[in-house]
């Protein structure tokens, strides 16, 4: 398998089932289109990557794994922050408020030319954060390529009061849908 992400975070989770694969980033440009909800977002974007690298006459593998994940707070939709002032604006909307968290993932068979995917929906809970807690947490470098600026599996744990939902998700790959979509397309076999 091919795991079409160039996210560390992804490649942790993967690893930690003990399952094979390699990594191949994709170019597919991150981009938002005009007016689209954030569950066909992360959809798109996820079929995109995997299709992305499948279309690559190498790796010669025969599953493709792609993965997005998006932040959403009052109808925005908040990707990776451009740089520590975006992080800064991002955080404050977040402090002290509950907000969404998408991952999209999708599974394609390069043999058979099918591809699975869908959608996880996350809901978190910050504690309410102070400007000094917001400039502290930035300086750490952690914001930098996470959607909506934190990382619940690092440092950013601190703000997290509550979540309803998957926690792998969060971190950005819903792992038990992914294992779903792996037994449903052959890819792994069930536990004996």
């Amino acid at each position: 398998m091919v795991l079409a992400s160039a996210s560390p975070r992804r490649r942790d989770l993967l690893a930690g089932l003990g399952l094979r694969f390699r990594i191949q980033p994709s170019g597919v440009e991150e981009t938002p289109l005009a007016g689209e909800e954030p569950r066909p977002h992360v959809i798109r974007l996820s079929e995109a990557k995997a299709l992305d690298v499948a279309a690559r006459a190498e790796p010669g593998e025969r599953w493709f794994l792609g993965s997005d994940t998006i932040v959403v707070q009052d109808g925005l939709l908040l990707g990776k922050p451009a740089d520590d002032r975006e992080a800064a604006v991002m955080l404050r909307a977040l402090s002290g408020r509950r907000h969404e968290v998408h991952s999209g993932f999708a599974l394609h068979d390069r043999h058979s030319g099918r591809t699975l995917s869908g959608a996880v929906l996350t809901r978190v809970l910050f504690r309410e954060l102070t400007e000094a807690e917001i400039a502290g947490y930035i300086a750490s470098g952690e914001p930098r390529d996470k959607a909506g600026s934190y990382a619940i599996q690092g440092l950013g744990a601190y703000m997290v009061r509550a979540i309803e939902g998957s926690y792998t998700s969060v971190v950005g790959l819903p792992l038990s849908e992914v294992i779903d979509a792996l037994l449903a397309q052959g890819a792994i076999l069930p536990a004996s």
